[in-house]
């Protein structure tokens, strides 16, 4: 059965700053609650692809994720590869907001594999990509990438 999450966080800055961040990987650990990342056969500095597969690394948990699409400055989308999860999609979808700014939606659907872990996944994915997003939304105002 499968499960969804959805947070939401908004940036001053505009889409094209948010979706900076999201693409060069070796922001990730500035913004956000991972400690390190890192590129498959790439350079987390540079700006990452459809195709690339990014590792993440939270105290002794490790994930891998890859970027399935890419909509510049709207949408990022990536599958985490392994892990606990049959499957799982991660949505970043970038709203311009009037006046100027950037609404920022961090979605997913997934299907663990222990079951009855659904419940637990949900709970514990909801509260950790809001600090994702809220990291974003408040690097991104920053400026820098």
């Amino acid at each position: 059965m499968p499960y969804s999450y959805a947070v939401t966080a908004r940036s001053q800055a505009a889409p094209d700053a948010v979706f900076a961040a999201l693409t060069h990987t070796a922001t990730w650990p500035v913004w956000s609650p991972i400690d390190s990342a890192d590129v498959e056969d790439g350079d987390p500095a540079g700006r990452q692809q459809v195709g690339d597969t990014r590792i993440f690394r939270t105290g002794r948990s490790v994930a891998r994720e890859r970027i399935v699409e890419l909509i510049t400055d709207r949408k990022f989308v990536y599958d985490n590869v392994g892990g606990p999860f049959r499957s799982y999609r991660g949505t970043i979808d970038l709203t311009p907001v009037p006046g100027g700014g950037t609404d920022i939606t961090w979605s997913a659907t997934f299907d663990p594999k222990l079951p009855l872990s659904g419940g637990f996944w949900r709970w514990y994915l909801t509260r950790f990509m809001q600090r994702m997003a809220d990291g974003l939304a408040a690097y991104a105002d920053g400026g820098a990438v």
